[in-house]
């Protein structure tokens, strides 16, 4: 595997893009390959076994595409596929998830609140990392159907994520939760939204710089971190609407994109 090879990573839509942010700050010099899945998006109302078809199929794609590593920039695929996606292929494959050990070293009330899907919530990996993590603290999971959706439009801050938010924070608040983890990467987006609307004594826990950490510790590993000293390049493709996604990601990126359509059809639906 060449050093200068790009890094491929994955969401179920735009939300990965909060990880990929965090990526491109910590290795400037990496190229990175996003893929959007939003012609399937969002995958916390599909079934594991679609979740799983579709994370084998792009990580195919990007190994198509010469990628040296993967990054499941997404809790839900993480959680339904990633073991799969570590028996099928041999390059290195980061996933990620709710940023529980943290919050429970950080939290003074001994209550921490996870937002997340569904999919992760009820799922066995989430189970098994409350499990393993959990000591005297109350670990609260508030699934939030509809959330990951507005960021996929791009309502970051209107009246529905807005409604959704209160309704999903007021039973981790009435339980004196004191620490937020955002258990969807696409929930990053909505931050500005929720310090607004949640006490500022409250910590709200982003796992990017975690995922960002683990893939340089690989790639260190492998000595196959980019020897280049040039800027790294990013290229993006999506099962979606190429115009439409590409106007999301431009705002969230704050900057002009422009996407290729992902050659991916699934037999699932």
């Amino acid at each position: 595997m060449n050093s200068n090879h790009p890094i491929g990573i994955f969401d179920s839509g735009v939300g990965g893009l909060s990880v990929l942010q965090r990526i491109r700050a910590d290795l400037p010099h990496e190229t990175l390959l996003y893929v959007a899945d939003s012609g399937h998006a969002p995958y916390g109302d599909k079934s594991a076994p679609f979740i799983t078809q579709r994370a084998a199929a792009i990580t195919r794609f990007l190994l198509e595409q010469g990628a040296k590593a993967i990054v499941v920039a997404c809790n839900t695929a993480t959680a339904a596929a990633i073991a799969n996606l570590r028996r099928q292929f041999s390059i290195p494959i980061i996933g990620i998830e709710p940023a529980v050990k943290p919050a429970i070293a950080m939290t003074r009330s001994g209550v921490i609140g996870i937002l997340a899907t569904g999919q992760t919530v009820y799922s066995a990996k989430f189970a098994d990392l409350i499990n393993r993590h959990r000591q005297q603290t109350q670990v609260l999971a508030q699934p939030c159907p509809g959330l990951a959706d507005c960021v996929e439009h791009g309502d970051l801050n209107g009246p529905r994520p807005t409604a959704l938010l209160n309704r999903y924070l007021q039973p981790l608040i009435s339980q004196k939760a004191d620490i937020l983890v955002l258990g969807c990467t696409h929930y990053p987006f909505l931050k500005p939204l929720i310090e607004r609307l949640v006490d500022p004594e409250i910590i709200i826990i982003d796992p990017s710089a975690a995922v960002s950490r683990q893939l340089h510790r690989r790639l260190d590993e492998l000595r196959l971190l980019a020897n280049s000293k040039a800027p790294g390049g990013e290229h993006y493709f999506t099962s979606g609407c190429t115009e439409y996604t590409a106007r999301v990601i431009s705002r969230l990126l704050d900057r002009t994109v422009t996407l290729e359509p992902l050659p991916l059809t699934s037999p699932l639906h």
